[in-house]
């Protein structure tokens, strides 16, 4: 009884293998999609403005992100936030998630505290669009 049963678990390894390597390759595509678009085509559908305000433990970037496409809402978007010196070398960075994604032809509000710097950029990192089509 105990040879069927382990004679059995080679057939089993290979499912379990199988069932790891689609998962993998569906985390992969998921995320593949937000990574294939060039910073001109998400400067295309979005725009970020933010300010800097001082705080007395650290510094927050806080502002909107529009999301200019007319159908596809962003269900997930996360933000990169790089702290810049005054030649404009990265001397920090940091994200931020989007609470609730950005509607079609709307905005969000987003809110982050960064290292002290001369000045930031602010730029998608991630995004999921949502389905259009309708409110």
């Amino acid at each position: 009884m105990a040879s069927s049963f382990y004679g059995g678990g080679a057939p089993m390894r290979g499912v379990c293998l199988a069932l790891v390597f689609a998962a993998v390759v569906s985390i992969a595509t998921g995320t593949a999609a937000a990574a294939n678009y060039a910073q001109e085509s998400l400067d295309r559908y979005f725009r970020i403005e933010y300010q800097v305000e001082a705080s007395a433990a650290r510094p927050v970037v806080s502002g909107y992100v529009y999301n200019m496409h007319p159908g596809l809402p962003v269900d997930r978007m996360q933000l990169a936030i790089e702290a810049l010196d005054a030649s404009g070398k990265v001397v920090g960075s940091s994200s931020t998630w989007i609470p609730g994604g950005v509607p079609a032809g709307n905005r969000s509000y987003f809110s982050a505290s960064v290292v002290l710097a001369t000045s930031y950029r602010v730029q998608v990192l991630f995004l999921d669009w949502g389905k259009g089509g309708g409110s």
